[in-house]
């Protein structure tokens, strides 16, 4: 078979190797100068880094299975990690003081949260203990985490705890959240922590996943298959009752037309429907029903570090933004350098002003915020920043979001669908791109009866 696959993410690659490597030829068309999509890295300082945070839960059974069948398993290393809650002054004497790092890595250090009572703590880790135990994730379908959240664990903890995180991830959508969601990342996270309900362990390749992506890059090359980037896919031709002809324009060549056995899209929905010829009613519903926030990240390059912390949640809406990672209090900073790396980073509508503003304002923008959690933070620090944009980032995953899922197979002949929507109840995330490509190629080859 000669398969054709938009977009040189995590997903179409991980379709491609799993093509090549069963003898079949896999044609993959990148439009940006470099591969991995969101996992795609730039170099700091002799290290490479990626353009948006990366970690493994250790549940990520996929990619780590890659990771060590191409060889650089020796790279992927497991370290504890280190979380935080910043929790403004909420006024009262169980506000905790203001602007204060209360640690949120274990049972223990949720016993010690004072912003919420004693009685609240022990019911938020009674449901938490529920939660972690419940495999039938179908139950939260139909329910909001608002609703759930506050019916059980109380009005109290979900308006201190749960709804500025919620806030922060989904904007004007948060209390449209399904408690699907919630469920979902309880469970990855409690699978990463050691017996006991330690500390959670996280994995990382030392090389960084830009590494990872090379070499499967490179492995689908050396099993016949064609990796291009700077490659414009402008829409794709439905012939005979198939839709498997591309129109594609590589880097400095003139427009022409490419035919394969199926095509598998690996683009948001709302990019798929602008290449994709017109699909049934049903189908283009599903397609045009999902929402989706942008992702916007802004990476600063320090001389020293910001806190002590890996990953801080940001519960104080009056930040603009949700989350701090200093990827350096994970990694060693001697990758890049010495110096220290933190993720500023949130999750806006295109049409927002946070999303249409460019880097300096967003640096005069962010740097009071900065002082207030540590009030010894001088833009001097910073030696560098960095920023990016991500479309189509985070999907919208509210009630009854699985009816509203669409197929893999999509109505077209030939014609494939494996987007971030179609990950559930899981989360976005590398490993889910993995295991979405590998079931798509080979639902590719099932459908035309190869092996």
């Amino acid at each position: 078979m000669h398969v054709g696959i938009i977009g040189g993410g995590v997903a179409g690659l991980a379709a491609a190797y799993q093509l090549t490597k069963t003898g079949h030829t896999a044609e993959v068309f990148e439009q940006a100068p470099f591969l991995g999509g969101q996992a795609s890295t730039f170099d700091v300082f002799g290290g490479r880094l990626e353009r948006g945070y990366h970690h493994l839960f250790v549940s990520d059974t996929d990619i780590t299975d890659l990771i060590h069948e191409i060889g650089l398993g020796g790279q992927l290393a497991w370290l504890e990690s280190s979380v935080g809650f910043y929790l403004k002054d909420q006024g009262g004497t169980d506000s905790g003081g203001a602007g204060k790092i209360w640690d949120f890595a274990t049972p223990l250090d949720l016993l010690r949260f004072k912003p919420i009572s004693l009685r609240d703590r022990l019911t938020v880790g009674f449901w938490t203990l529920i939660l972690q135990k419940t495999r039938n994730y179908r139950k939260f379908e139909n329910i909001t985490a608002k609703d759930w959240l506050t019916r059980r664990m109380g009005r109290r903890a979900y308006e201190v705890v749960w709804e500025p995180l919620l806030r922060g991830k989904f904007g004007a959508f948060y209390d449209k959240i399904s408690m699907t969601w919630i469920w979902g990342k309880i469970n990855l996270r409690v699978a990463s922590r050691g017996k006991g309900g330690g500390r959670e362990r996280l994995g990382y390749p030392m090389g960084s996943f830009g590494e990872v992506i090379d070499v499967v890059a490179d492995k689908i090359a050396g099993q016949g298959g064609v990796v291009h980037t700077s490659a414009t896919v402008n829409r794709i031709v439905e012939t005979g009752g198939r839709a498997t002809t591309l129109e594609v324009q590589l880097a400095g060549s003139e427009t022409e037309r490419r035919e394969y056995d199926a095509i598998i899209a690996t683009t948001p929905s709302y990019v798929f429907t602008r290449l994709a010829p017109a699909m049934p009613k049903e189908y283009q519903d599903k397609l045009e029903g999902i929402d989706y926030l942008s992702a916007v990240l802004m990476v600063l390059v320090l001389d020293r570090p910001f806190t002590n912390k890996y990953w801080l949640n940001i519960a104080d809406p009056d930040m603009p933004f949700v989350a701090l990672i200093e990827h350096t209090n994970l990694i060693d900073p001697k990758l890049y350098g010495g110096k220290h790396i933190l993720y500023i980073s949130n999750y806006p509508s295109r049409d927002s002003s946070l999303y249409k503003m460019p880097a300096d304002e967003l640096m005069d923008l962010f740097v009071p915020h900065l002082r207030k959690i540590n009030p010894d933070f001088d833009r001097s620090w910073v030696i560098e920043h960095h920023h990016h944009r991500v479309d189509g980032a985070q999907p919208i995953v509210g009630v009854g979001y699985a009816q509203g899922i669409p197929d893999h197979r999509t109505p077209l002949k030939g014609l494939y669908l494996a987007n971030t929507t179609q990950i559930y109840p899981e989360d976005r995330g590398t490993n889910y791109s993995v295991r979405m490509g590998n079931l798509v190629a080979r639902m590719v080859m099932d459908d035309a009866g190869t092996p």
